[in-house]
């Protein structure tokens, strides 16, 4: 008895909860279309949005004609979705008609709250801990670079993030890199050890020779100075490539 008295409360539990779903979404079908993203955000949660209608929220207003929902569908194909916009440099992004200083500003400002939340995580630990927050961490920082650079985490006896520094940068397709100016910054910072970083601005986070040749000459430089090099994440579409991971450190 007491087993069907909880089903039967847990039934009456979901009803409810669907039908007061079924209401938010009468709801927000009644609303005007230039209002219904904020409103579904907070009725649903984010993910119930569609990529538009999430831009939608932060660009607040369209343009005479053109609502919020239309302005944002087109920002986001001109640019080739949220990729591309986060790609855009900032000066870029005035070209784009309907972004104005505000809405530039907010695209700004999301982004770099981004960076700092995970940078803020991974100095409070290892950054290891979090493999996954690295990798969003560097895709934040590097997938928007249209020029190839190379950059090192830096990092201390336990293994949190002292500085993320991009330390050369290269053309479209190469950069070239240093161990000693590399040797030199990690004795500044007294780290103890290191993350490589480089980009792939054409999206491909396969390794080439050449990266693997310059991991090891990193390795052999840092070694006589006792800073381990942990890993070396190649950024580019998707998820960054380890080469750990890969078998090739």
């Amino acid at each position: 008895m007491t087993v069907l008295a909880v089903s039967s409360s847990l039934s009456t539990g979901a009803a409810g909860a669907a039908s007061a779903a079924g209401r938010a979404g009468s709801a927000i079908a009644a609303l005007p279309p230039e209002t219904r993203p904020r409103e579904k955000l907070v009725a649903l949660g984010p993910a119930a949005l569609a990529d538009a209608e999430l831009l939608a929220i932060l660009l607040r207003t369209g343009l005479p004609g053109r609502s919020v929902l239309r302005l944002s569908s087109d920002v986001l194909d001109e640019c080739g979705g949220f990729r591309g916009l986060l790609r855009e440099p900032a000066a870029a992004l005035a070209g784009i008609k309907g972004l104005g200083p505000a809405k530039r500003a907010a695209l700004l400002a999301v982004l770099e709250i981004a960076r700092r939340a995970f940078r803020d995580a991974l100095a409070d630990g290892p950054v290891f801990e979090s493999a996954q927050a690295v990798r969003d961490y560097l895709r934040l920082e590097y997938d928007a670079r249209r020029a190839e650079c190379f950059a090192v985490m830096f990092l201390d006896t336990q293994h949190r993030l002292i500085a993320l520094e991009t330390l050369f940068h290269g053309t479209l397709s190469h950069t070239i890199a240093y161990p000693r100016e590399v040797v030199k910054r990690a004795l500044t910072l007294d780290a103890a050890a290191v993350v490589l970083v480089h980009n792939h601005p054409s999206g491909r986070t396969d390794p080439s020779p050449q990266d693997v040749q310059l991991t090891r000459a990193m390795i052999e430089s840092l070694a006589l100075v006792d800073v381990k090099v942990l890993d070396h994440f190649i950024v580019g579409a998707g998820q960054p490539a380890s080469m750990t991971d890969l078998g090739l450190l």
